[in-house]
């Protein structure tokens, strides 16, 4: 390929880019709601029991986000990602998480969502990892990657929620 039509296809891609966040933009607007993954995990996690308190601690239910537990009032814990990768979690599973009297986070899968899989080639993009499956990119933590020695370029089978739309990265 010549450098003239790798310079047209790149501009072609940041105007497709820079369109998609204008609309995104534009559906905020009008919709009110200002990060729709967001809200769409909250009102997942506001449909599991909630918190209590345990006696050995605190125990919280909520939902993965694809890096975080979020819990029906929208509070966030951090997800080891070796933990996510090894349990192979996917956005929307129903997790618990008990926090300890000394402040130990213990996570646990509760409710596992549906899932399909799919193929597609690892890719490197902005310093981030991505597979390129179904004609769109998903993000995929660093962990995943060390976890199975996988290499830029590989092709490698993915987990996504089978009953709603994953939101893939812009």
């Amino acid at each position: 390929m010549s450098d003239d039509v790798i310079l047209q296809v790149q501009e072609l891609i940041e105007s497709a880019n820079a369109s998609l966040k204008t609309a995104h933009a534009l559906l905020r607007q009008v919709t009110g709601v200002t990060d729709t993954d967001r809200e769409r995990i909250v009102s997942r996690a506001s449909t599991m029991s909630g918190s209590t308190a345990a006696a050995s601690g605190k125990i919280v239910e909520g939902v993965f986000d694809g890096q975080n537990m979020v819990d029906a009032s929208g509070q966030t814990y951090p997800v080891p990602a070796n933990y996510a990768s090894k349990s192979k979690l996917v956005e929307s599973d129903g997790m618990k998480l008990t926090i300890t009297d000394e402040g130990k986070f213990i996570y646990k899968q509760i409710a596992p969502v549906k899932r399909k899989t799919a193929v597609g080639v690892l890719i490197q993009e902005d310093g981030q990892y991505k597979i390129l499956a179904e004609g769109k990119a998903y993000r995929v933590l660093l962990a995943s990657i060390t976890f199975y020695r996988a290499e830029v370029g590989d092709q490698v089978t993915i987990l996504l929620p089978d009953d709603m739309e994953v939101f893939p990265s812009i």
